[in-house]
């Protein structure tokens, strides 16, 4: 099951998503972020970076964010969450963001694992 939080940050015309749910291998991943992509919205979307911590260990893909997927796998291996996918999404706004998008994958994250700590 995925989980999506969409339109919680933008900055300097550039808008974020994070979305989430349980995955265990690549294959499980691929699966959520196809059923994600369903939505023509995250389709055209700039970015869909996301990150997986696993038994047989991390995996990420950047999307075009160089250095995001990393990002994403710190605040996992942090939270100490495995098994548990979270893709990061990006629709450009014209502004280029430098080293504050690194920032802005943080707040995402951030955002997402309050709420699966604020779960019952």
């Amino acid at each position: 099951m995925l989980t999506t939080h969409d339109n919680i940050l933008t900055d300097r015309g550039s808008k974020y998503a994070v979305s989430g749910g349980p995955a265990t291998n690549k294959a499980e991943a691929l699966a959520l972020l196809k059923t994600l992509k369903r939505q023509k919205k995250f389709a055209k979307a700039t970015h869909n970076t996301w990150a997986l911590l696993t038994q047989d260990g991390p995996l990420k893909n950047d999307d075009g964010e160089a250095g995001a997927g990393m990002v994403i796998v710190r605040m996992l291996e942090r939270a100490e969450l495995q098994n548990h996918l979270i893709i990061v999404t990006r629709w450009f706004g014209g502004t280029h963001l430098g080293g504050d998008r690194f920032r802005r994958v943080q707040d995402c994250v951030g955002y997402y694992l309050n709420t699966l700590d604020a779960q019952p």
